[in-house]
């Protein structure tokens, strides 16, 4: 077992910083008995009758032709890179936040123990390894956690872990009064041992965290769910780097971090009965459909009825889905995530009329009373503000992130 640090002792849990990257994918043939065409490698298999088995590539002929058989639809030459789908949601939304993530040390404690947090804005993704606790968020009823499970809290108010709720809680806490809880709820026994793991995804940028503000403060996936398996078998991954010092660690932990990110966030996307924003654009219905549209051509200028279309759906039936789905009419969201991507194109050299014209504005001015009704100020004074915070960043006179807090509660809550 781990030693535990002496009572009373403050522990604070150094970070390691990873740098955003995608991978590129590998291009991989698929073996068949006919005639195909596979969308991830753009190969195909050609096997006739006494013939033995050769490789040819398909290659796109004028007229839809393809070796000499009608087709339908154009297939890429095998020397042509297939590149993943460059609108994914997703994708999108984690290039534009451009969030640090961190990996803090693992919390391993035993009974009675507790560990508070600050507020800043971030998500955090924890998962029990070994265990059980109580996670207290600020504002919300606590929630009882055990091994294999699974919590993401977005921008979250002030919170805490513990082996009971008097010690995960906050001592300017909001929630309800331990009365009030009932009293069925489990206990965890003195010198039980917990083991959690985390990653934090940090937002650097004050308008970073507005991506995610449709997130709830938090939210779980149980060991039993539907999901709780796959979510392990990434975590399992996560633990094992974490516990590791091998090359390739801070890599391989950054894009296991987004994984699990990508997966939870699905989860809620699918269960969630709340407007989700652009999170709506993960599932596969009308509505979704018409979001991923607008991220493949934010410029263009979409009208009610082909977004309508393209969801399958009537004008008004897709009106008040779309604002029941996402929270806003169509028209609204399209302005937004142009803005969105405004305040990412103003952090480069861009002219403002390139900019405008690159998200669908036909002048400067249009551009510029746009983004001003939606952020709050024009884009030289956005960019200016821009160039003000960085130069503050490397100066080291940023606000600095509160590093989280973990006591041993011997002499607090002892017998």
């Amino acid at each position: 077992m781990r030693p535990m640090p002496p009572a009373h002792a403050k522990i604070s849990c150094p970070q390691r910083q990873f740098r955003y990257s995608q991978p590129r994918s590998s291009e991989k043939s698929v073996s068949h008995t006919s005639l195909y065409s596979s969308r991830r490698s753009g190969m195909s298999r050609l096997l006739t009758p006494g013939s033995s088995r050769r490789q040819t590539p398909i290659v796109p002929i004028a007229g839809r032709i393809v070796h000499n058989m009608e087709s339908s639809s154009i297939y890429r030459s095998s020397s042509t890179e297939v590149p993943l789908d460059a609108h994914d949601p997703f994708r999108d939304a984690l290039a534009l936040a451009r969030p640090r993530t961190v990996a803090p040390v693992p919390l391993h404690a035993t009974a009675p123990w507790s560990a508070q947090f600050s507020p800043f804005p971030h998500i955090k993704l924890g998962v029990i390894v070994e265990g059980e606790c109580w996670l207290c968020v600020d504002g919300l009823e606590p929630l009882f956690l055990s091994t294999g499970d699974f919590y993401l809290l977005g921008n979250p108010p002030p919170y805490g872990l513990g082996s009971s709720i008097e010690a995960a809680r906050a001592r300017d806490s909001k929630g309800p009064p331990r009365q009030e809880i009932s009293a069925s709820r489990p206990e965890i026994p003195q010198g039980s041992v917990i083991y959690t793991c985390s990653v934090d995804f940090e937002f650097q940028d004050s308008d970073a965290s507005i991506l995610f503000s449709s997130l709830p403060p938090a939210m779980l996936v149980k060991a039993g769910d539907t999901d709780g398996r796959l979510l392990w078998n990434i975590a399992t991954l996560l633990v094992s780097e974490i516990e590791t010092q091998k090359a390739g660690r801070s890599l391989v932990l950054e894009h296991l971090a987004q994984i699990l990110l990508v997966h939870m966030l699905r989860s809620h996307a699918g269960s969630s009965h709340e407007p989700l924003g652009w999170l709506a654009s993960v599932a596969d219905d009308g509505i979704g459909a018409a979001l991923r549209a607008i991220h493949a051509e934010p410029r263009h200028r979409w009208t009610l009825e082909e977004l309508a279309k393209i969801a399958m759906m009537s004008r008004s039936a897709f009106a008040a889905n779309f604002r029941n789905r996402v929270g806003r009419p169509p028209s609204d969201y399209l302005i937004e995530w142009r803005m969105q991507l405004a305040r990412a194109a103003l952090r480069t050299e861009d002219s403002l009329a390139a900019i405008a014209a690159a998200i669908g504005y036909q002048s400067e001015s249009a551009f510029s009373t746009a983004f001003r009704r939606v952020v709050g100020m024009s884009p030289r004074e956005f960019r200016v503000s821009l160039r003000a915070q960085e130069r503050g960043r490397r100066s080291g006179n940023s606000v600095p992130v509160g590093p989280s807090e973990v006591y041993n509660l011997d002499s607090r809550y002892g017998d």
